[in-house]
């Protein structure tokens, strides 16, 4: 299996796993890519999880494997110790877009680097953490890496949900490291996603991630999202050379509407769109791993 955080592409070259998942506080977002079958959606009873990078997120372990297992059971997962794929809420993890002037050929020495530039950046202790990371070109001989970094006990104690229910951890990624993949191949796009009282920002340059940004709201107002929006599309302007193409907008609205905000920013707006219909707050992570994976899963 892929390791932790790995590009979607290396994962999509081996057999479908039986299942996917992506979980949030409100609930599990789920599909069998191997059976074809559309995606669902299982609500969880609050005080289930409670999402953070710094202290275990699933404070009743026993019903979210009882959750995991219903599902299963209901999408005919049989008895049979089945593959699963497990995306991770966003504020679980720390994800960062690191620049380098000289990377390191030799994949240890790569890891130990990225450690190094992520010790200052994250709540917890990088060395005893799971750590994964993806190289990309920045031109003029430069590269930058997408870095995902989650506390070891964080990462277990949702695997291990997953095993009580019978299923096998493999790939395990987190939300914005896969809805990326719903993006435009071509063009500076700001991928914006509400997902309870988590924001997550995405800066790319067609599927390449420029930026990657999650925080906790204190409110859930515009003025409290205009204060992570307006820094973002500045970076956009300074460190690229220009203005965003267009701003995506995830979970703001059930219906799919635009928030009545948007035109304050003087970006042209949308909506995410996928073949399985538009990704909400509780999915876009599922349905971007199923874009990629492209064959094998019926539209709904």
């Amino acid at each position: 299996m892929a390791t932790l955080f790995d590009k979607l592409g290396g994962i999509l070259k081996d057999p479908p796993p039986d299942f996917v998942f992506e979980i949030t506080e409100e609930g599990i977002a789920w599909a069998r890519p191997a059976a074809g079958t559309p995606p669902g959606f299982a609500p969880l009873e609050s005080g289930i999880l409670n999402v953070s990078p710094l202290s275990d997120n699933v404070l009743k372990p026993d019903a979210l494997a009882d959750k995991i297992r219903s599902i299963t059971a209901g999408a005919g997962g049989g008895r049979k110790r089945g593959t699963a794929v497990i995306i991770l809420p966003d504020y679980a993890a720390r994800v960062a877009v690191l620049g380098f002037d000289m990377f390191p050929t030799d994949p240890r020495e790569q890891l130990s680097l990225v450690r190094f530039r992520m010790k200052k950046s994250v709540p917890f202790d990088v060395e005893s953490a799971v750590v994964g990371y993806h190289a990309q070109s920045a031109g003029k001989n430069k590269t930058e890496c997408v870095v995902a970094v989650a506390a070891l006990e964080i990462v277990a104690r949702y695997e291990a949900a997953f095993r009580a229910a019978g299923l096998q951890p493999g790939w395990v990624t987190t939300a914005s490291m896969a809805m990326v993949e719903l993006l435009p191949e071509k063009g500076v796009s700001v991928l914006t996603r509400l997902s309870g009282r988590y924001l997550s920002v995405i800066v790319a340059n067609g599927q390449v991630m420029r930026l990657v940004r999650t925080v906790e709201l204190t409110e859930v107002t515009p003025d409290e999202m205009m204060g992570v929006l307006f820094p973002t599309l500045a970076f956009v302007e300074d460190e690229m050379g220009g203005t965003a193409d267009r701003i995506y907008f995830v979970g703001f609205d059930a219906a799919g509407r635009l928030p009545d905000w948007v035109s304050e920013l003087q970006v042209p707006a949308e909506t995410l769109r996928s073949r399985f219909g538009a990704p909400g707050a509780s999915n876009a992570g599922l349905l971007g791993y199923l874009e990629s994976a492209g064959k094998g899963v019926k539209a709904a």
